[in-house]
């Protein structure tokens, strides 16, 4: 004999219904506030990779005038016993490059900006001859030219960002003020105290 079950009165049903609204409901509201937490912390990541545009050095310069600098044109190269070095600049130095500035005797217009970046080496572990690679990134060494900035410089701003690999993080050296490497760059005053020519290529 077959069972038979009584169908709850419309109350009921009602009731149940609520409840189950209630429950997607929550659970909408769940799914939204995961999706928020998520999308705050790929946005807080996002500031944090753009951080050192933020940094100034001591004397103002905004390492965010560089914006960019990591696909510069390569200038030309340097190898000391503890760095290797690649010299980069700006599209505007490279066109004075290209032109035969410094060599023509005309100084490099304002606006031109190089960066010098700075590695560790090491000893490759995989070319089939001696030969030393870049390890850990350490800093860039810029400059840029602004003649009413910097007019006790030759024109030329200078500064450092420090580059700490343990914490990813770029620091503005506090020893760099806008003139701190002049001293340095009147040894080639006659070439508008710019030390690496356009190497050819």
């Amino acid at each position: 004999m077959g069972l038979c079950y009584a169908s709850p009165d419309p109350e009921t049903k009602m009731e149940i219904l609520f409840k189950k609204g209630s429950a997607m409901e929550r659970k909408s509201k769940l799914t939204i506030a995961i999706a928020t937490a998520v999308l705050a912390v790929l946005g807080a990541a996002a500031v944090y990779a753009q951080d050192k545009y933020s940094l100034k050095s001591p004397s103002g310069i905004a390492f965010s005038d560089f914006r960019g600098y990591e696909n510069w044109s390569v200038v030309s190269s340097a190898h000391t016993d503890e760095r290797l070095k690649v010299i980069v600049a700006n599209p505007t130095m490279i066109k004075a490059y290209q032109a035969g500035i410094p060599g023509n005797g005309q100084p490099f217009p304002d606006g031109s900006m190089i960066a010098k970046l700075q590695w560790k080496q090491k000893k490759s572990t995989e070319a089939p001859f001696v030969v030393d690679v870049p390890d850990v990134f350490m800093e860039a060494f810029v400059i840029e030219k602004d003649s009413k900035r910097f007019p006790k410089s030759g024109g030329w701003g200078y500064a450092v960002f420090n580059y700490e690999a343990a914490s990813d993080k770029f620091t503005a050296d506090p020893k760099s003020l806008s003139d701190c490497g002049h001293a340095c760059h009147t040894a080639v005053k006659a070439k508008d105290y710019i030390f690496h020519p356009y190497q050819k290529r």
